[in-house]
């Protein structure tokens, strides 16, 4: 595997005579796998030279772009990052998922007429968004496993396993535990920075920020960053081989970074364990073997293309705390997000909010809950989900860090920015588990994918041709609704729509993105119960889908393109005879397909 640095500045590019050594240009790396997939990690003003090579290299067609988080000096390379102009490229972009604006609006705002010349549908390449939440996925023969870091925006850290070896990508992340930020020992687990410990452990490199120092850390608490002597102290023991220190601050030159590389490694010596240290530079790179000792690759984690989502408006907040500080935060990270929010002031309290309204998040103090946890997880409705615990601790307040080892909650350390807990809370949402799962991305994809625009369909005006057959299933099937819905890569667009005034959905909404799974028809008699639906933005809201029924259209005798579906507003059931009967209309719908095709 090979790894080469296009950016490591933090923050803002610095470029100058200061800076020759180590470079100017924010986060970007490249990693290029023994098969040849090619995975780019931030897009940082690095990703300007980055695309320039690959032009020159012709190896910019394809490629994975990996976004760690949203901050500009992480996504500013992106509306010059070179490859995306070609049109003949094909790039897919992943991010983590928020709350509010998605992956590809969040991008698109930075190159909103008013800050740049042109917008992102300028860009000629095939591109698509993937967002995501924790958990582990598959590009090509690499396996990622995504996890959040510590940073005032919700912000993936991602470890990489292919070939024998593994590298860890920890940008932007600060420790929990701020005894630990300056580099002092602790007595007992705390579970959030030994679990990050954990999630570096074994890989042959890791590239972690460390923009601070133990003496610099106390003025900088809450900015989302590492200091080098946490870094040391978390990968010592744990069978690492390489640590690259990352993400520099802009107000070191290269000397200062020359003596931070030299801390690390008089830190490391007095350590049990020997690792390589050194300082990330633009240009480098560095080849990556399989090493003869090392940790096994890591084989768990829940898929994060397929992981839970659930919508904001679906989500709601319980606040257990008397601190007027903590107390304000939270109300301003609820109103920010448009959470529902009650509150409570003791255990009694408390229960009575979870039994009656199934809040998705609690954040409690200590002093309120006291023992009282799992007298509140018992009060969850059968059929509910247990809320996510976030825990407010506080040398102030007693707690130590014996206090803070239970598995079910996550803790964090007070007081705390605004920003930071607004961060935590919508890390903690995002972990919830809900009844809303996007549709498996089908093992024919790209050539499904081809097929349908091959058709010359998508995006053309309405025809009476397909626009009859829609409102024939309406007046037979007795539905609102019917849909000639066509899935392309991240939307479903619809040929004919009757009784919606809709042209398009995202796909991960779409139900006919699970329908072109199956080869019959698929049907969800109920979608307000069902696990997969129940909180799909399309049942939650409008149009406030109940059932749905679609059988697949497919071309070329394969593939199926999108489908024929039918959507009322109440549950409802098919009989075998109405299945047969939708199955035959969409073989006519089908026919008219071939006469979509150029000859």
């Amino acid at each position: 595997m090979q790894v080469r640095f296009w950016g490591t500045r933090g923050s803002i590019a610095k470029p100058g005579h200061s800076t020759l050594r180590y470079g100017g240009n924010t986060s970007c790396v490249e990693v290029r796998t023994a098969d040849g997939t090619l995975i780019v990690l931030d897009c940082g003003t690095g990703a300007h030279s980055l695309g320039k090579a690959l032009l020159a290299s012709e190896s910019a067609a394809r490629g994975h772009l990996l976004i760690t988080h949203m901050h500009w000096d992480h996504i500013q390379g992106f509306p010059f990052f070179a490859p995306l102009r070609i049109p003949s490229s094909e790039w897919d972009v992943y991010g983590p998922r928020g709350l509010g604006a998605s992956l590809r609006d969040t991008l698109a705002g930075q190159m909103n007429y008013t800050y740049f010349p042109v917008d992102l549908a300028g860009l000629d390449a095939r591109v698509r968004y993937q967002e995501l939440v924790e958990g582990s996925f598959e590009l090509g023969d690499v396996r990622i496993e995504a996890r959040y870091l510590n940073h005032p925006a919700v912000t993936l850290g991602y470890r990489l396993e292919a070939d024998g070896v593994a590298i860890v990508y920890a940008t932007d992340h600060e420790p929990h535990s701020r005894q630990l930020a300056l580099g002092e020992a602790i007595s007992g687990p705390v579970l959030e920075d030994d679990a990050h410990a954990d999630f570096l452990e074994g890989a042959d490199l890791v590239i972690h920020d460390t923009q601070y120092t133990a003496e610099e850390y106390p003025q900088r608490v809450g900015w989302g960053h590492s200091t080098v002597e946490y870094v040391v102290d978390r990968t010592c023991d744990k069978g690492i081989g390489r640590v690259a220190l990352f993400h520099h601050d802009p107000m070191r030159d290269d000397e200062s970074i020359d003596r931070l590389v030299s801390l690390a490694r008089e830190r490391y010596a007095s350590a049990s364990e020997r690792l390589e240290v050194l300082g990330a530079a633009e240009g480098m790179m560095l080849e990556l073997e399989r090493r003869p000792r090392r940790s096994r690759l890591r084989r768990s984690g829940s898929s994060a293309r397929q992981a839970p989502e659930r919508p904001a408006e679906a989500q709601k907040l319980l606040l257990c705390a008397r601190e007027p500080d903590n107390v304000e935060v939270f109300r301003h990270a609820a109103a920010e997000d448009k959470l529902a929010l009650w509150e409570a002031g003791d255990l009694e309290g408390a229960v009575a909010v979870v039994r009656e309204r199934s809040p998705s998040v609690v954040v409690f103090e200590r002093s309120i809950l006291g023992a009282g946890l799992r007298a509140l997880q018992e009060a969850v409705p059968d059929g509910a989900s247990q809320p996510s615990l976030l825990g407010l601790a506080s040398h102030a307040d007693g707690s130590s860090e014996r206090d803070r080892t239970e598995a079910d909650v996550q803790w964090i350390e007070t007081p705390l920015t605004a920003e930071y807990a607004r961060t935590r809370l919508r890390a903690a949402l995002l972990r919830t588990a809900c009844r809303w799962h996007r549709g498996s991305v089908p093992a024919d994809e790209t050539e499904r994918i081809e097929a349908l625009r091959d058709l010359r369909i998508l995006d053309t005006p309405a025809e009476e041709r397909f626009d009859r057959y829609t409102r024939l299933a309406s007046a037979l099937f007795r539905v609102p609704t019917v849909l000639v819905s066509l899935v392309d890569s991240d939307r479903q667009w619809f040929k004919s729509a009757h009784g919606l005034e809709a042209e398009e959905t995202p796909r991960d909404r779409a139900f006919c993105a699970h329908a072109i799974l199956e080869a019959n028809v698929f049907e969800v008699t109920d979608a307000s119960v069902h696990p997969d639906f129940a909180d799909n933005p399309l049942v939650i809201g409008p149009p406030y889908v109940r059932f749905y029924a679609g059988i697949p259209l497919t071309v070329q005798g394969r593939y199926r393109v999108g489908t024929l579906c039918l959507i009322d507003y109440f549950p409802r059931e098919l009989s075998a005879k109405e299945k047969a009967l939708l199955k035959d209309l969409g073989q006519l719908v089908e026919r008219e397909f071939e006469f979509s095709v150029p000859a």
